[in-house]
């Protein structure tokens, strides 16, 4: 997921830069799209098992709902066209991350893993 993050925000990652061709725009954009699906639940159900108080649980569930709404949209010429989306689709993933690694630490610390 990172790997595919990075491909659409770091220019520098791609020996080229940012994919040029729609098919390939079309392929990582699929391909995020499939990670946030995968992702969203397992998010959910890890903040849902925190304390309903706590702002790990809030952030997390908020960034769901972030996510949630960008698969939803269609590209739009005025906010970058089908590139700009699949980098607002991977950004979103990319947080899905950083939640999901924070709340994995977290419950190992609680339970001992």
């Amino acid at each position: 997921m990172r790997k595919t993050v990075t491909i659409l925000l770091d220019p520098h990652a791609v020996p080229d830069g940012l994919p040029s061709s729609d098919s390939e725009i079309e392929t990582l954009t699929r391909t995020v799209r499939g990670q946030l699906e995968l992702l969203i639940p397992e998010i959910e159900t890890a903040a849902r098992k925190l304390d309903k108080e706590s702002i790990p649980r809030y952030c997390a569930l908020a960034c769901v709902g972030d996510a949630r709404g960008r698969l939803q949209a269609e590209p739009s010429r005025r906010y970058g066209g089908a590139a700009g989306h699949a980098r607002r689709l991977a950004r979103a993933l990319n947080a899905l991350c950083d939640h999901y690694e924070q709340m994995s630490g977290e419950q190992c610390r609680r339970t001992g893993c």
